[in-house]
């Protein structure tokens, strides 16, 4: 089990490095402005169907549904030909109507800047075919226990976005904003080429191509397949997606507030989402088959037991760096950010909303491990409706703390959804179950472990006031 967490871990571990580097440039070279707010825009979308994908839903049911397909090959096809071509055709409408999909993205932009925005988003949403295929393969290759390729080819795209800024030096705002946008559709291709190298290498082109060859011969086979998949996927998808569509939102209100509001939420996201990813969505991924085996097969005891053993391991991590991410917020946006376009009240503000987030790191992180059970039972349409009424937590919340708090307020909005999210989760899991886990003297030592974390994080937060 660790084996496998760890590679995750230190795979997003390095692309996230990577990212903060690229983050650095972005905001020397852009700062918190309309041009900043264009290209994290422009992004937003694609980047949202990336993470509703590569981070839980398809790999959740197609793993399941793949492993019990007698018809491999012509399932895993037809599967990939399905959401290829919806996503190619959404792709396509887009670049017709750019100024229709950015007016959506942000509504709050008036005609000036959509007209601005609108050929970026058009360029952007290219990435989002080629991202769909490698969360495909990506899903075939942790079918067979290969994790290193799909929590490294992150990296590829920080790469390119690097390349990018380097080239665009001295370029006009407009001109960098090109420069990235192209980076981004490179980066996918770039990490669609390491995914085919790895499935080559491990052999599993064969049953693919074999699928594709076969397929209109053989659909009458995999028809009751498919629409088992469908069934579960989109419960699914539905239910991996709230943070996504919460972040998603989140642009949406922002593009009413002060012109820089979306770029502070970014980067106090973009830190947020680092031991999120590194920890507890690198043990989601590394779990899910485990779990999914030991429950197909009614071994629940060892299912429980990988459970504990990954609850406290995310506890302790969770627990240390929500204090960590709270109490020096500040000294962390400023050591990554302030330099060239990006100021002194840029990194507060932006350390207000990082603050904001970090309340909601551990429920957060844990909803994603007792998740997996819900999907490993195939109880996709209970997690369906917790990330329904989790999105209703967030909008009632983000529309009272808007006015009073501004992007502040719509990041602890996303933290108090976080919070009742995984109120239900516990709830469905079972509170009995919970209780067993967590009554362990194991609780004695977090408490105690992050009241002596606490003082001496307060004592180097003086010491480094001193010399800031």
């Amino acid at each position: 089990m660790f084996k496998a967490i760890f590679t995750n871990s230190f795979g997003i571990l390095f692309s996230r490095v990577l990212g903060f580097l690229r983050d650095m440039l972005t905001a020397s070279a852009l700062g918190a402005n309309i041009y900043s707010d264009i290209f994290f825009v422009a992004f937003k979308l694609p980047n949202l169907f990336r993470r509703i994908f590569a981070e839980g839903a398809f790999t959740q049911v197609f793993i399941p549904a793949y492993a019990h397909s007698k018809h491999k090959g012509v399932f895993g096809a037809n599967i990939f030909l399905l959401f290829l071509s919806i996503i190619l055709t959404l792709t396509l409408l887009v670049n017709i109507l750019p100024s229709l999909a950015t007016e959506v993205i942000a509504v709050g932009f008036d005609a000036a800047a959509i007209e601005l925005a609108a050929p970026y988003v058009a360029i952007n949403f290219w990435y989002l075919p080629l991202i769909f295929a490698v969360t495909f393969l990506s899903a075939m290759l942790q079918y067979k226990r290969h994790f290193a390729t799909t929590a490294f080819s992150t990296a590829l795209l920080n790469i390119s976005l690097i390349a990018a800024l380097y080239l665009s030096q001295d370029k006009s705002q407009s001109e960098i904003v090109y420069y990235l946008s192209f980076g981004v559709v490179i980066g996918g291709i770039l990490q669609l080429v390491a995914h085919l190298a790895a499935l080559h290498h491990l052999g599993l082109f064969k049953p693919l191509v074999g699928g594709l060859k076969y397929l209109r011969g053989k659909a009458v086979y995999i028809k009751n397949e498919t629409q088992k998949f469908k069934k579960q996927f989109f419960p699914a998808m539905w239910g991996n997606s709230t943070p996504q569509v919460s972040a998603f939102l989140d642009t949406f209100l922002a593009s009413f507030l002060a012109s820089g509001s979306i770029s502070y939420l970014y980067y106090g996201n973009r830190i947020f989402q680092l031991p999120l990813a590194i920890f507890a969505i690198a043990t989601s991924i590394a779990l899910f088959p485990s779990i999914a085996r030991y429950i197909k097969n009614n071994d629940e005891q060892k299912a429980r037991a990988y459970m504990q053993r990954a609850f406290w391991f995310l506890a302790y991590l969770l627990s240390a760096s929500t204090i960590g991410g709270y109490i020096l917020s500040y000294e962390i946006i400023w050591l990554l950010f302030e330099r060239g376009s990006f100021g002194a009240n840029d990194t507060l503000v932006t350390a207000s909303v990082l603050q904001m987030y970090m309340i909601g790191l551990l429920p957060l992180g844990l909803q994603k491990l007792f998740l997996l059970w819900l999907y490993a039972n195939e109880q996709q349409l209970s997690a369906a409706k917790i990330a329904t009424y989790s999105l209703l937590f967030y909008t009632f919340s983000a529309l009272a703390l808007i006015t009073p708090m501004g992007a502040s307020g719509l990041a602890l909005a996303g933290t108090i959804s976080g919070f009742a999210g995984f109120g239900m989760t516990v709830k469905a899991f079972g509170v009995k179950n919970f209780y067993a886990i967590v009554a362990s003297k194991k609780a004695l030592y977090l408490l105690g472990g992050l009241v002596v974390l606490t003082v001496l994080l307060l004592l180097f937060k003086d010491f480094i006031a001193t010399i800031i």
